[in-house]
């Protein structure tokens, strides 16, 4: 990130000037923080959740400092996009990215939603009640994660408030339109995107509908195993939700709401990083095993 992050430092310097720079490369005052502590800074506070005057009395320089460091290199950490497993090098970037590499490679996806905790907003304002969760019952920035069917995530972002249901985002963020333009690929999604299985059947897994109470016992069982096989194909992306909020911001956010996308994607990313480094792991069977033989 240290050519875009002096391109991006010598683009400001020209607008202030208003013309070429008179001096050589590297003349005029030093940072107080060289890069490499910039990104430091900004992965403490992003893995953290540190406050800026404590990250000053750290490093012993200004809060000023601190906060121009995080906001130049924090908006560099969400432009990289995520890491694709077995693929160095290569990163998605949008939703077209992902569809088109899972279906490449015949990836079934894993689509979740996920909510954040934020800040309420002030009273007499426009929107105020846009982010109250009917779910959470907070002021919450809803998410949608994707990934692959062993929890490595993908992409993740479709920021709305916390009031928008998951169906309406996917429709507005354009994920349904990516399954009309990929009909080979796939994914699991849990009951909040039944309208979008009903309206991809062949594409689109949910969990079975309830029978109703006076249907056959054995009608019953059969409901309970399939929803079982169905939650054990679409639990590793809860897993990759989890692994997200072990970072402070996401846990909890305390930032202007306005900045959330972007702290959002840039934890994405590292995180889409570590995913890609690990190891293959071995598909969980969905397969009825007895736990000790039935005597005869």
């Amino acid at each position: 990130m240290a050519e875009p992050w002096l391109a991006r430092c010598e683009s400001t310097l020209h607008e202030r000037r208003g013309a070429e720079r008179r001096r050589g490369a590297g003349a005029g005052p030093k940072h107080d923080l060289v890069f490499t502590d910039r990104v430091l800074v900004t992965l403490v506070h992003l893995r953290t959740g540190l406050p800026h005057a404590a990250l000053a009395e750290l490093y012993g320089t200004a809060r000023s400092t601190i906060s121009r460091a995080i906001g130049e290199i924090r908006p560099l950490l969400a432009a990289r996009g995520f890491a694709v497993p077995d693929r160095p090098g290569v990163r998605l970037r949008t939703l077209a990215d992902v569809f088109a590499y899972a279906e490449a490679e015949g990836i079934t996806l894993r689509i979740d939603g996920a909510e954040t905790q934020v800040r309420r907003p002030r009273a007499n304002r426009p929107g105020r009640r846009a982010f109250v969760s009917g779910k959470k019952k907070q002021n919450t920035i809803k998410t949608t994660t994707v990934s692959d069917g062993q929890g490595r995530l993908l992409w993740s972002g479709a920021d709305r408030p916390g009031r928008m249901h998951d169906q309406t985002a996917m429709r507005t963020e354009g994920i349904a339109e990516q399954f009309r333009l990929h009909p080979q690929g796939g994914a699991e999604v849990d009951e909040g995107y039944r309208g979008l299985a009903n309206e991809f059947p062949n594409q689109v897994g949910t969990p079975p509908k309830k029978p109703k109470d006076d249907a056959p016992l054995g009608e019953r069982y059969a409901w309970r195993e399939m929803r079982r096989r169905q939650s054990s194909n679409r639990i590793c992306v809860e897993h990759t939700n989890a692994e997200l909020r072990q970072w402070r911001p996401l846990q909890r956010y305390t930032g202007p709401r306005e900045d959330y996308a972007e702290t959002h994607r840039a934890i994405a990313s590292l995180v889409s990083d570590r995913f890609a480094r690990r190891p293959t792991c071995r598909k969980p069977s969905t397969e009825l095993v007895l736990a000790r033989r039935a005597a005869c």
